[in-house]
């Protein structure tokens, strides 16, 4: 199997915009609303969603970034080329009394969520948190399940889905390949 493509430009687009409407719908109180990108490709969603949701809402909600570097459960298992990139985390606004959306790339095995959740908490104690996903390729190790998703993939624990995002990559394209096939671009996945 070649790598295939199954979200272009203009598929993401339509994700974002239908999860930016969803989270909406869910949240008529923006008020209370805070969205929060997973380092890296999460994050650049969570721009892009946090302009999306302004628009409909004609409101600023506040918005953050978070590195979980450091609360991942497979430091240790990792080649040491595949040490993480630590980046800053940013949330300059309380959480207490908030519902915070944590957006991510792929949802995999949940792994990436739950670390995000726990990495999260490290900074207060929010009154909800939601997921949003751009793409859910199921294979959970975890119980977790995310309340907005873009696109719902079926592949095999054989395949790598690699996003690529136009402010990180150059272009906007989800595609799938065997592992073998890891895009030379770097682009991953969410576990």
């Amino acid at each position: 199997m070649q790598e295939k493509s199954v979200l272009d430009g203009d598929g993401v687009r339509r994700a974002l915009n239908r999860i930016a409407h969803e989270i909406v719908e869910r949240n008529p109180e923006s008020s209370g609303l805070a969205l929060v990108g997973i380092h890296t490709r999460g994050a650049v969603l969570c721009r892009r969603l946090h302009a999306l949701v302004g628009e409909l809402t004609g409101s600023e909600i506040p918005l953050g970034d978070l590195d979980i570097s450091f609360y991942r459960d497979d430091l240790e298992r990792r080649e040491p080329r595949d040490a993480p990139v630590v980046h800053a985390s940013h949330l300059d606004f309380e959480l207490e009394g908030r519902t915070v959306v944590l957006v991510d790339d792929v949802m995999f095995t949940g792994r990436t969520a739950r670390a995000a959740i726990e990495a999260l908490f490290d900074y207060g104690r929010p009154d909800r948190v939601q997921l949003a996903v751009l793409a859910d390729r199921g294979h959970r190790e975890l119980p977790i399940r995310p309340d907005y998703v873009g696109k719902n993939l079926p592949t095999s624990p054989r395949e790598r889905v690699n996003v690529q995002l136009e402010e990180v990559d150059g272009r906007d394209e989800v595609t799938i390949a065997p592992l073998a096939e890891r895009a030379a671009s770097g682009a991953g996945e969410g576990e």
